[in-house]
């Protein structure tokens, strides 16, 4: 039996780079490669398609955080151009470069989960799969059975 797995919970697993499923096998065989199959759990990520997806959030995110940065020290400071350069270029570079790869996995998680492009047939599997009970059952009377 499974335990039925979050969005939230699946998107997590996928940010930290961890199978969605199980939580434990590599969801990264290199940087960007999404591995075939979990080593842990076997559950196939060959249908994933990410796409260009991440790299256009992590466009979004860095610039959102690194323009206003840059804006503000330049309003407090007004340092010559080199030295924004010599700041702003590597902060800009190594950020989209250490969120890349989490945020395609969170996208790969994302579409596990809810059975995007070729995950569907996982996730109807997923759906017809006996699941463990996370909460414990409540007490009910001989009379709310009947009801």
């Amino acid at each position: 039996m499974n335990v039925a797995v979050s969005l939230s919970k699946a998107s997590w697993r996928g940010f930290t780079m961890k199978c969605p499923n199980c939580g434990q096998g590599h969801l990264f065989g290199r940087f960007l490669k999404v591995v075939d199959s979990c080593e842990a759990c076997g559950e196939d990520y060959a249908p994933q398609r990410a796409d260009d997806l991440p790299a256009y959030l992590v466009i979004a995110v860095v610039g959102h955080l690194v323009v206003p940065a840059l804006l503000a020290v330049e309003i407090a400071y007004s340092p010559p151009a080199w030295l924004q350069l010599l700041i702003w270029l590597p902060v800009t570079g190594l950020a989209a470069l250490f969120l890349l790869q989490p945020v395609k996995g969170t996208i790969v998680g994302l579409q596990w989960q809810t059975g995007m492009h070729g995950f569907k047939a996982a996730k109807c599997r997923r759906d017809r799969e006996p699941r463990d009970s996370a909460a414990p059952l409540p007490n009910l009377t001989s009379k709310e059975l009947v009801r």
